[in-house]
């Protein structure tokens, strides 16, 4: 199994001088770089000798789609963003010296949307259809050593509609070129599991395939702490001839250091292939030692601690960036879960990248990781459900394989919403996908997520199959789970569908609104903005606001926690609207990565943090009576203020998660005071803004390393004179950068903007734009510089180190 590391990771690699003295068999590099790319369709292009010279040079992970525009007329429906999608091509020389000729060589893609048909030097390797799942081909009998030789893709997008959200084109994630010896451990051959954890030891068990090309091999496994030391190991021998054997082990591990969601920690392990004293193949890992269950009565347990499951559902598009794959975009949506208190994510509705996984394990999140949001009853005329009863097996075994081994995953979902859970087609698939899923893995249970909350009408919960029954919505059923479903353990698998537009308000807050309507109404008569009020108050008629569903979950131990629809907007899906919007209004954070209102609510409830926002900004009507809200945490009450008189003090009552007070507007400072026993815990002040001024960059890294791939996000607010965010800033910013960088792209979080990702200027929306910068491969000072009409330039310095 292929693996990326981390540069702490690689230095810990580099240290393990006594474990790997020997060179060893096997290389793993990235194959990203120096492709050339060509949007359209040309059969000839898979052939060796083409002509590709006047074809665009490009490094993946590349996706095209992001760099298009924004059009009703593209064939991606509104629900995919409106973005382009096509065909394209990728093609690259590389060259292999003499000397390497008896080794294997494979070709790994993390994932390719979609339809992806692969040659080498004119031969077809293969096609895979799934835009999501991570696969492999050998190029050993066909390549030319010495000599050059030339890969070839061809990526169909081209029958739309295929998805329900922003997919994105092309080679989206990472590709890898992985060299072994004649004999070797297959890709996904090797499973590493917590057999035992007990007193103060813990049984760690390896099963691993070993394809034998050789005899008198032996297997050696070793386990090291995160800084080096050998922990144990063990020597066993591999079955001689051509074959493909299992090799199984066991190792123990005294006092182990368990893998939680607050502290994570990961061992390191060594598989090594030998024959005599020689390393013919070797592969790392990571291992988290924990033990898990979920309880009938009680909920979730991790290491035998009650723990709510306080999750999010994410597409994996990355704002601006598209789908093309970045480590620090998804570390920086996670950093920002982290932050809310947010312990668990939920993968929709497909297999994530491996580098997501990979910050999971080491930021301390839990994983459903799903696999499909349709098996044979289609959602979109081209979507899946074309190539479910040819591929499913094969793409379900790569996934669980590839994943396995990540300790964050303790959750497989073989379906979202799937349609057969209507008839009696879902008895039977449901049972050969989890028959699929335990013959890998039996150490974690299996789930999908079921939109129909009667049992008796649930033909994929009435298969028996499922170790966990998942939820989508249905609230009004959780607090009767245990009559409904007795002796069934249960986790909310998505919930909420609220709706907000950062920094948009409108009154009153104390109904809740259902936008749209009914199923009868397919969009929502909202307002000429086309905005949802940033107040908690408002959701799709499947769903409910935010607070009303956690009121439940939190209430009952049995509710082992929930998924929020969604940690993050994502590219597609704008409900409630139509066109011009593009992007969804269920995040929590919008899809710039700012956070909106309710995201304290969340953090209120979800950390120890001392927690105080108000809600609305105080820009508003002379006259007009504003709804002022405060979440809080750590105190007994809130006192408000408006330009130093106070407007009385709010505690929350029963099951309140805010307070709030009804304001007549005066212009100046609406100020809060939180309070325990009477000493103050925190306090807050909101002010009216004047006119625009001045532009503020506040840089999130600003020393990234010069990879060409790490980010420094720098957030760009519109202020007044005095340094206040004016509320309803919309100023045109340009960018200008200089040394070291690229711009990789620019956002506001607005659903409706149709202005392109790939640009040196964006709109600010409600006082707040994003711009994003990406390292090139030598060091350096990078300068971005930010003008508006009408205010003074301002810049920012990032090292490039």
């Amino acid at each position: 199994m292929q693996l990326k590391w981390f540069s702490i990771t690689l230095v810990w690699i580099l240290s393990l001088t006594t474990a790997l003295a020997q060179p060893g068999a096997r290389t793993i590099k990235s194959f990203d770089n120096d492709w050339l790319f060509y949007l359209g369709d040309d059969s000839l292009a898979r052939n060796v000798n083409y002509n590709a010279g006047s074809w665009r040079s490009l490094n993946l992970p590349h996706d095209w789609s992001i760099e298009g525009a924004f059009d009703e007329k593209n064939a991606t429906t509104q629900a995919e963003g409106g973005l382009p999608a096509g065909i394209g091509w990728y093609r690259k020389i590389f060259t292999l010296p003499a000397a390497l000729k008896d080794k294997n060589f494979f070709i790994n893609f993390d994932g390719v949307y979609r339809n992806s048909e692969v040659w080498i030097n004119g031969h077809y390797l293969g096609k895979r259809p799934n835009g999501y799942i991570s696969f492999q081909y050998n190029l050993t009998p066909y390549l030319q050593f010495g000599g050059s030789n030339v890969i070839a893709v061809k990526v169909d997008n081209s029958g739309q509609p295929n998805s329900r959200w922003y997919s994105g084109s092309g080679i989206y994630r990472h590709v890898w070129m992985t060299s072994t010896g004649k004999s070797y451990i297959p890709e996904g051959g090797a499973f590493i599991k917590t057999a035992d954890v007990s007193g103060n030891r813990a049984i760690i068990n390896f099963q691993t395939q070993v394809m034998v090309n050789e005899d008198n091999l032996r297997l050696k496994a070793s386990i090291y702490t995160a800084s080096g030391e050998l922990v144990n190991s063990i020597i066993t021998s591999v079955g001689n001839g051509d074959t493909l054997a299992t090799v199984s082990q066991n190792i123990i591990v005294g006092h182990p250091n368990l893998w939680s969601i607050d502290h994570p920690y990961l061992y390191k392990v060594v598989l090594q292939l030998l024959s005599g004293k020689q390393v013919v193949d070797n592969e790392q890992h990571t291992l988290g030692i924990r033990y898990f269950n979920f309880d009938v009565q009680r909920g979730f347990f991790l290491n035998g601690e009650s723990v709510k499951i306080k999750g999010v559902c994410l597409h994996h598009d990355e704002g601006a960036l598209g789908a093309a794959v970045n480590t620090r975009a998804m570390e920086r949506q996670l950093q920002i879960l982290k932050d809310m208190g947010c312990n668990a994510i939920r993968t929709s509705h497909n297999p994530p990248a491996p580098e997501f996984l990979d910050l999971c394990d080491r930021m301390g999140f839990i994983v459903m990781d799903e696999a499909f949001d349709m098996w044979e009853k289609k959602k979109n005329k081209h979507d899946y459900h074309e190539d479910f009863k040819k591929w499913h097996k094969r793409d379900l075994e790569d996934q669980v394989k590839r994943d396995r081994n990540h300790p964050s995953v303790f959750l497989w979902s073989i379906g979202n919403e799937i349609r057969e859970q209507f008839d009696s087609t879902g008895i039977t698939i449901a049972r050969e996908l989890v028959s699929i899923v335990k013959k890998l893995d039996n150490t974690r249970p299996v789930t999908s997520a079921l939109s129909e909350s009667d049992p008796k009408k649930n033909f994929i919960y009435q298969s028996g199959a499922l170790d966990l029954v998942g939820l989508n919505y249905h609230q009004e059923v959780y607090a009767n789970f245990p009559k409904n479903y007795p002796n069934q353990k249960f986790i909310a698998t998505e919930t909420m569908s609220a709706l907000e537009t950062r920094g948009f308000y409108d009154t009153p807050t104390d109904t809740t609104r259902h936008w749209p309507h009914s199923s009868k109404e397919k969009f929502a008569k909202g307002n000429p903005e086309v905005a949802v009020t940033a107040y908690d108050n408002v959701a799709a008629y499947w769903g409910t606001t935010h607070e009303e569903t956690w009121k439940i979950i939190k209430k009952y131990d049995f509710l082992s926690g929930l998924f929020v629809w969604t940690g993050f907007d994502y590219i597609g899906e704008p409900v409630p609207y139509a066109w011009p919007a593009r992007s969804s209004y269920y995040g929590i954070v919008d899809l710039a990565g700012f956070p909106k209102d309710v995201y304290y609510m969340y953090q209120s409830e979800w950390t120890d943090k001392p927690v105080l926002h108000l809600l609305p900004h105080w820009n508003h009507n002379p006259g007009e009576t504003i709804d002022v809200w405060a979440y809080y945490s750590q105190a007994d009450e809130v006192e408000l203020f408006l330009n130093g008189q106070s407007l009385g003090t709010r505690a929350k009552q029963n099951d309140d998660l805010h307070v709030s007070w009804k304001v007549p507007y005066q212009p100046g400072t609406l100020k809060a005071i939180s309070r325990k026993s009477g000493r103050i815990i925190k306090t807050e002040e909101i002010y009216t803004a004047g006119p625009p001024a001045q532009i503020k960059l506040d840089v999130d890294r600003a020393s990234i390393k010069a990879d060409g791939r790490d980010l420094s996000y720098i957030t760009v607010s519109v202020l007044d004179k005095n340094g206040h965010v004016v509320s309803n800033a919309d100023n045109l910013i340009q960018f200008n950068i200089t040394g070291p960088g690229v711009m990789a792209g620019v956002d506001n979080g607005s659903p409706t903007s149709m202005e392109p990702f790939k640009a040196s200027q964006h709109k600010a929306f409600h006082g707040l734009c994003l711009a994003i910068v990406q390292a090139k491969q030598n060091a350096g000072i990078i300068t971005l510089t930010a003008q508006a009409e009408g205010m003074p330039k301002t810049k920012v310095i990032i090292r490039a180190r």
